[in-house]
C-alpha cells in the first residue's frame, strides 16, 4: 500500500510539473515558416490568455509579418511617436510566458511593432532575429563627387520601393508611407562609424547657393550644394525623417509595466526607433542582446539600441553588442514633470514636456516624489503622491500627502524618486553609432565594468536636465572601472569619454549643493587622439584615478580644451593617471568654485 501512495504521489507530482510547464509548438497550429503568419500568432496568443507557464516555440525558418492582420491599439511609447500601433506579438498580463524563437527570423514588413510586453510578469523572450524586409534608414552612397561644384552622385538602397524627385525635394518610398530627408548623417565605409567632422557633411540646402537634386535613373540621384564639405566617395548618408512626429514609429521590442523581463540571445538588425525601450519596469536582463546591421546595410535601428524610462529593481546588461545605430547604445533615467500650477489643498496641475514623453505614466500613489526647482534642478521638499488623476495625455492632477509650509518662490517640478534602477553593465562591446555610448542618470546603484565603448559623442554622459527631455536625476553611487574607451568623440573632436554635468539653459544656475554625487572612474584604459579624460560639473565625490590614457592616431590628434576640466566640484582626487605618448600638451582646467580638489602623481599631465 505504501509503494501504491509513494506511486500515486510520484504520478501527481510529473502531472502538475507537466501542467505548469507547458510548451506550446506554433507548427501544431499551421504557424509555418515562409508566409504571413501575423493573424495565426495573434490568435494562438489569444487562446493562451490567462495561462500560466506557457513556453510559445517556434521551429526555426523565417516566420512574415505584415500589419494588415495585425492586432491594433492605440500605445503611447515614451521616447517614440504616438499613434494607433499594430502589434505582432501582444504579450499583455501574461505569467510566466516564454517566447522561445529556436534560432528563427522573424521578418517584418511596415510600421508593426514585433513584440509589446504589458502588464506581465516573468516574461523571457529568448532565440530569435528580429528583421525588416526594408530598413527604416534610407541609405545613400556616394559613388562619385566633384568638388569644384560641391555634387556628388549617390546610389540609393532603395530595394524593391524605389524613390521620387518632386520640386527639388527627395522622397524615399516604404511600404506604404514616403520619407523626406529629415535628419541625417554621414558613415565613413572605413569605420563603419560616423565620419570624422560630421557636421560638415549634413545634409541640407547651403545658404546663398543653388542648391538641387536630380534624379539620373531608379538607383542614383545627384546632389549639388547639398553639404558644407564635399563627401568623400564611399561616403555612406543614412537618412530617416523629421522628429518628431515622423521617424520613431516602431520600437523593436516594447516592455512596459511589467515584472522581471528577461531577453537572451536577440538580434535586432533593424527598427523604426529603438530596438528595446523599456519603461514602468521592474527587472530586466539582458543577455547576448545585439543590435547591429545586416551585413548589406549600414545603419541598424533609427534610434537608441536600448533605453529605459523610469524603471526600478535591477537592470543587467552582459555579453552585449550594440552597435550602427542613430542614437545612443544605452539611456537610463527617470523623468521630470513641470509644476505649471499649485492649485490648493496639495494638488498640482503637472504637465509632460517633451512631446515623445506624453502619455507615459509618471508616478502613482504611494511613490515617493522629490519637489525641484526649475532654475537649479535641485531639491526642495520631498512627499508621496496620494492621488494622481489623468487629464490627458500631457497633463494631470498629482495630490501629495504634504507641501512646504510656504510654498517655494520660482518654478518647480516633480521628480519620482521610486522608480529608479540599479543598474550592472559587464563585458558589452557599443561602437560605431550616432552620439554617446551610454547615459547614465539613476539614483540606483551603478556598476559599470570590462567594456569596451566607442561612440561619436561622449563615451559616459552622466548629465540630467530640466529643460528639454527632462530626464532625470541626480546621480549617487557610480563605479566605472576596468572598461576600454576608444577614440571617443570622433565625430568632432571634443567630446569626453567621462562627463558628468547638468544640462543648463541660459535662464538656469548652479545652486547651493552639487547635483551628482560619488562617481568612481578607475582603471580605464582610454585609446584617445585628443587626450581628454573628464569633463565635470557640480559633482560632490569624484575620483578619477589609475587610468592609462594612450595616444591614438586613427584621427587628427591634438586639442585646445583641457583634458581635466572641473567646475563647481568638491571633493576630487585625480591621481595616478598615465599619459602615454602624446606629443601635444596635457592640461587641466579647474575653476575657482571648485573645492577639496587633490591632483597629484599623474604622468604626462600639465597642472
Amino acid at each position: 500500500m505504501k509503494k501504491f501512495f509513494a506511486f500515486v504521489t510520484v504520478l501527481l507530482f510529473v502531472f502538475n510539473a507537466c501542467a505548469q510547464n507547458k510548451t506550446v509548438n506554433v507548427a501544431d497550429y499551421g504557424i509555418k515558416p515562409g508566409k504571413d503568419v501575423t493573424l495565426e500568432v495573434y490568435q494562438l496568443l489569444n487562446s493562451l490568455e490567462g495561462k500560466k507557464n506557457v513556453t510559445l516555440f517556434f521551429p526555426k525558418g523565417q516566420y512574415e509579418f505584415y500589419p494588415e492582420n495585425a492586432f491594433e491599439t492605440y500605445r503611447a511609447v515614451t521616447n517614440h511617436d504616438n499613434s494607433l500601433k499594430k502589434i505582432a506579438f501582444p504579450i499583455y498580463n501574461f505569467d510566466d510566458f516564454t517566447l522561445d524563437g529556436n534560432g528563427s527570423t522573424f521578418m517584418f514588413h511596415g510600421k508593426i511593432v514585433p513584440i509589446t510586453v504589458e502588464g506581465s510578469r516573468n516574461t523571457t523572450l529568448k532565440n530569435f532575429t528580429i528583421d525588416w524586409e526594408k530598413s527604416f534608414v534610407n541609405e545613400l552612397t556616394v559613388t562619385e563627387n566633384n568638388k569644384e561644384e560641391n555634387s556628388f552622385i549617390v546610389e540609393v538602397a532603395n530595394e524593391k520601393f524605389g524613390f521620387e524627385v518632386n520640386n527639388n525635394q527627395i522622397l524615399f518610398n516604404h511600404y506604404d508611407w514616403q520619407d523626406e530627408i529629415g535628419q541625417n548623417m554621414a558613415f565613413d565605409p572605413a569605420t563603419k562609424s560616423p565620419i570624422w567632422q560630421t557636421k560638415n557633411y549634413f545634409l541640407k540646402p547651403q545658404p546663398k547657393t543653388t542648391a538641387k537634386i536630380i534624379k539620373i535613373d531608379n538607383k542614383t540621384a545627384k546632389f549639388t550644394n547639398y553639404t558644407k564639405v564635399t563627401p568623400p566617395v564611399g561616403t555612406v548618408f543614412a537618412t530617416y525623417g523629421k522628429s518628431p512626429g515622423a521617424n520613431r514609429f516602431v520600437p523593436a521590442i516594447h516592455l512596459s509595466n511589467s515584472i522581471d523581463n528577461t531577453l537572451n540571445n536577440i538580434t535586432v538588425l533593424a527598427a523604426g526607433g529603438m530596438a528595446l525601450i523599456a519603461e514602468r519596469c521592474e527587472n530586466i536582463s539582458l543577455d547576448t542582446f545585439i543590435v547591429t546591421s545586416r551585413e548589406d546595410r549600414t545603419i541598424s535601428t533609427r534610434a537608441d539600441a536600448t533605453h529605459f524610462l523610469g524603471c526600478k529593481g535591477s537592470i543587467t546588461l552582459e555579453n552585449c553588442l550594440l552597435e550602427h545605430m542613430l542614437d545612443d547604445g544605452i539611456n537610463v533615467h527617470g523623468a521630470y514633470v513641470k509644476v505649471e500650477k499649485y492649485l490648493g489643498k496639495n494638488t498640482f496641475l503637472c504637465e509632460t514636456s517633451h512631446v515623445q514623453q506624453w502619455g507615459f505614466l509618471f508616478g502613482e500613489k504611494g511613490d515617493e516624489v522629490m519637489m525641484i526647482s526649475r532654475e537649479t534642478i535641485l531639491p526642495i521638499f520631498k512627499t508621496k503622491i496620494k492621488k494622481v488623476k489623468i487629464l490627458n495625455e500631457r497633463r494631470m492632477l498629482i495630490t501629495v500627502n504634504e507641501v512646504p509650509t510656504k510654498m517655494p518662490e520660482g518654478k518647480l517640478s516633480l521628480e519620482n524618486l521610486t522608480w529608479y534602477p540599479d543598474l550592472y553593465m559587464n563585458k558589452n562591446i557599443i561602437r560605431e553609432n550616432r552620439a554617446r555610448s551610454a547615459l547614465i542618470t539613476t539614483k540606483g546603484k551603478v556598476l559599470i565594468e570590462n567594456n569596451y565603448f566607442s561612440s561619436q559623442m561622449h563615451g559616459i554622459l552622466i548629465e540630467g536636465d530640466n529643460n528639454k527631455w527632462y530626464e532625470s536625476g541626480g546621480v549617487q553611487d557610480i563605479t566605472i572601472r576596468n572598461n576600454t574607451f576608444e577614440n571617443i568623440g570622433y565625430g568632432n573632436g571634443i567630446s569626453y569619454p567621462l562627463i558628468a554635468s547638468p544640462l543648463f539653459t541660459s535662464e538656469q544656475k548652479l545652486g547651493d549643493q552639487k547635483f551628482h554625487q560619488n562617481i568612481n572612474f578607475t582603471n580605464n584604459v582610454i585609446k584617445s587622439f585628443n587626450g581628454h579624460l573628464v569633463f565635470a560639473m557640480s559633482v560632490k565625490g569624484l575620483n578619477v584615478s589609475d587610468n592609462i590614457i594612450e595616444i591614438s592616431t586613427d584621427y587628427p590628434t591634438g586639442s585646445v580644451l583641457p583634458a581635466i576640466d572641473l567646475e563647481f566640484c568638491e571633493d576630487v582626487i585625480i591621481e595616478k593617471n598615465q599619459y602615454k605618448k602624446f606629443n601635444f600638451s596635457i592640461t587641466s582646467a579647474i575653476k575657482d568654485n571648485n573645492s577639496k580638489v587633490k591632483i597629484k602623481k599623474n604622468k604626462g599631465l600639465i597642472n
